[in-house]
């Protein structure tokens, strides 16, 4: 069918495009019957999430809190339960939404995308999977499999935060995810992930490098957030201006990266 048809897993998104006229494929072919693609297991060093895994069972899997508890953590603060329990993580990806909340976390801790297609199968960082707004990098025919996130290793903390209008299903005004790596009462390596605030999850990357080698305490925390925010490039619309995104960005950053310090500890 080519470009005529596009994959479904949940639906939470795609059938409320379909339904508001914003999508208007002519064809949808179900995943449900690929098993596969919803599991979730430990491949060699890596947590291996099968995109078709519903959000619900990601957030509540013992691997995935063992392994990268931070990303439980982000599904949590999104959407009502009803929906978690519908949605895909593959789906949170493939819509190339701005404002999602898995990407920036799996970013954060260094995810990969694994796809399959005609031509058999390939690996993408989760940061280059984006493309620009609903644009990602699947070809004709393929079909994103899973999200591989590695071993995290001792010392190392990862956290989420979000600011949302309201509570339960509103969308991310602005989100932060934060992983630090520790040395001592030093950070070793830090990465800082922007959600919302870009056409697309943008690794903050002059404060993420800024941040190794110094002292983790709460000033290098205010100072990495005022240069976030000032690496997002955020719109305004009615949800908020460019100038309280940058606001949030900065206060989310600090917060973000004292809570992945205490974990991380």
């Amino acid at each position: 069918l080519g470009p005529e048809a596009r994959f479904l897993a949940g639906g939470t998104e795609l059938l409320a495009d379909l339904k508001q006229q914003r999508d208007h494929t002519p064809q949808v072919i179900s995943l449900a019957s690929l098993s596969e693609l919803a599991e979730i297991r430990v491949e060699g060093d890596d947590l291996w999430i099968g995109a078709a895994a519903k959000l619900q069972d990601i957030a509540e899997s013992p691997l995935v809190l063992e392994r990268f508890p931070a990303l439980p953590e982000a599904i949590l603060k999104m959407a009502a339960r009803q929906i978690r329990h519908r949605a895909s993580i593959g789906g949170n990806f493939c819509g190339g939404v701005p404002s999602a909340d898995t990407p920036p976390i799996c970013i954060a801790g260094g995810a990969s995308c694994e796809i399959a297609g005609p031509e058999g199968k390939r690996a993408v960082s989760a940061e280059a999977f984006f493309k620009g707004v609903r644009k990602v990098d699947l070809r004709g025919g393929e079909v994103l499999a899973a999200i591989r996130i590695p071993s995290q290793g001792s010392g190392s903390g990862a956290c989420y935060q979000r600011f949302q209008l309201r509570r339960a299903t509103a969308l991310a005004v602005a989100g932060v995810a934060a992983r630090v790596l520790l040395d001592g009462k030093k950070i070793r390596e830090a990465r800082l992930v922007l959600g919302a605030v870009a056409p697309v999850p943008l690794v903050a990357k002059s404060a993420s490098e800024w941040l190794a080698g110094r002292p983790a305490v709460p000033g290098s925390f205010e100072e990495a957030g005022r240069m976030a925010s000032a690496e997002a490039r955020p719109i305004s619309d009615l949800r908020g201006s460019d100038g309280f995104r940058r606001g949030l960005v900065e206060t989310l950053t600090a917060r973000a990266l004292l809570d992945a310090t205490a974990r991380a500890r």
